[in-house]
């Protein structure tokens, strides 16, 4: 009994020492954004931060540059456990909810001002969505419009027509997009799109300014055409299977710390991508701004589609109808506003 008395002590000490690390938790997240760009920059900051914050208790370990495969196979590793989390381009979650993908329609968006209105009033919305469904999420983060980009000029139905242009492994809505357009989808992951424009197997690409510099795919294009087809943004999600069973307190620190960083990530984009348009002017890459009938054809072509997903039941015609309702009050107030 004596020796068990003097040994309890000790014992209760190891343990007490060893309960901080018996706490720790690690979150595996996934992204395609390439190491040293400002996302991962960002990211990683904020997991230091948080690993600091909490003593260690809680850990994210980022999988950067696409290794762990497409949204498609990050999603299902997510599923089985292989890891907890990844940071997606909003459109690529239809799985989860098929809501997240009204805001990256084709050429749903004329504009940033019309970003601005609706994001304000739908973020939430989305959020909440995806939280519903069994994510946690830290907001959203703008990636910019996406453009046409190309060795030879892209700004009419013509000479779009029938050239190839990728589009990102199971983006089905994309790839209808650019069918209606005329153009020929060519699917490959993100990590492939050098590759196939070395090779031929791509002749297009639809990416914002800052993607094409950060991927280096602004090496194999000449023309860009301005007018936006669709609106790309990303966000962080963490399975709230292993998210809830951290800490409150925790939990907390790392919804406050990431989407501090996420706030950040979607107001500096948009210079990013100014200053990504600047640096690709200054190497020779000409931006040219199609007639204003082509695009007139354009819009009418993506409206078709969109009207064909809508009937089909693609997203929500309760968020797609609020979406449309939004645009209508903003396009009718630039118009009152340009009246006065």
């Amino acid at each position: 009994m004596n020796r068990l008395l003097r040994i309890l002590p000790a014992a209760l000490l190891l343990l007490f020492f060893a309960l901080p690390a018996l706490a720790a938790t690690t979150l595996k997240i996934a992204t395609a954004a390439p190491e040293g760009s400002s996302w991962m920059t960002a990211m990683r900051a904020g997991a230091d931060e948080i690993k600091q914050r909490s003593a260690g208790r809680v850990q994210l370990k980022f999988f950067a540059g696409g290794v762990m495969g497409n949204d498609k196979s990050v999603l299902r590793k997510i599923r089985v456990g292989q890891l907890h989390g990844g940071a997606f381009t909003a459109g690529s979650l239809d799985e989860i909810t098929s809501d997240a993908k009204i805001f990256s329609l084709p050429m749903i968006f004329r504009n940033y001002d019309e970003v601005d209105f609706v994001r304000s009033r739908m973020d939430a919305d989305l959020k909440a969505s995806l939280e519903k469904n069994g994510f946690a999420c830290f907001g959203f983060a703008e990636g910019g419009f996406a453009l046409l980009m190309s060795e030879q000029p892209a700004v009419t139905v013509a000479e779009v027509r029938g050239r190839k242009i990728w589009i990102p492994e199971g983006d089905t809505v994309s790839y209808r997009a650019m069918e209606s357009l005329g153009l020929s989808p060519v699917t490959l992951p993100i990590t492939d799109v050098m590759t196939g424009l070395q090779a031929g197997l791509i002749e297009v690409i639809a990416a914002s300014p800052i993607g094409a510099l950060v991927f280096q795919w602004h090496t194999k294009v000449r023309y860009v055409t301005t007018t936006p087809l669709s609106y790309l943004y990303a966000t962080l999600i963490i399975d709230r299977r292993i998210f809830d069973k951290i800490d409150a307190a925790d939990q907390q620190l790392v919804r406050e710390v990431m989407e501090r960083i996420y706030v950040k990530l979607d107001h500096d984009s948009r210079q990013d991508n100014q200053s990504a348009s600047a640096a690709m002017a200054k190497q020779g890459i000409k931006f040219v701004d199609p007639p204003a009938e082509e695009v007139a054809i354009w819009r009418r072509m993506a409206g078709k589609l969109v009207d064909d997903l809508r009937s089909e039941g693609a997203f929500s015609p309760v968020a797609f109808d609020r979406l449309q309702a939004l645009l209508a009050e903003k396009r009718a107030d630039g118009k009152a506003a340009a009246g006065r």
